[in-house]
């Protein structure tokens, strides 16, 4: 039930991003989520997009090295707590997170979405499917 990023490498130099969502621009390519890391000479860019398929091929006829990582996408109660009521449940299940980052979740202002890089995806996905928390697969992220 996993969702697929797509991390971009592209150098630490201005203009860089520009470039690359100009690629995923022109190929109508909407991006759900987005996440920067950076070094001194180069950034990993992470995406969620409407179309895994057509933006990895789009990102490889433009020359931009990447690679596909299964990720959680988790649909969380826009309420004080919802955030901490999830990594409960990870934690009681033993999942280490790696990192995680927010994405916005269209017309639905009831849940807030994030996206979890976990040790272990289906132990992460059990157990927050078992204690009613919402786990997106790679579909309903589209449609947001």
């Amino acid at each position: 039930m996993s969702i697929k990023q797509i991390s971009v490498f592209v150098e630490n130099k201005p203009g860089a991003l520009y470039a690359l969502t100009a690629v995923l621009a022109q190929g109508q390519i909407d991006m759900r989520a987005l996440s920067l890391a950076e070094t001194k000479d180069f950034g990993i860019v992470r995406l969620i997009v409407n179309d895994l398929y057509k933006a990895t091929t789009l990102l490889k006829d433009a020359g931009y090295v990447h690679s596909l990582t299964p990720v959680v996408g988790v649909a969380i109660p826009d309420v004080p707590g919802g955030l901490n009521r999830v990594l409960q449940v990870l934690t009681d299940a033993k999942v280490n997170v790696e990192y995680m980052y927010a994405f916005l979740g269209g017309k639905d202002v009831d849940h807030a979405y994030m996206i979890f890089r976990v040790a272990d995806d289906k132990a992460a996905e059990t157990a927050l499917a078992s204690r009613g928390i919402q786990v997106l697969d790679q579909e309903q992220v589209e449609r947001l």
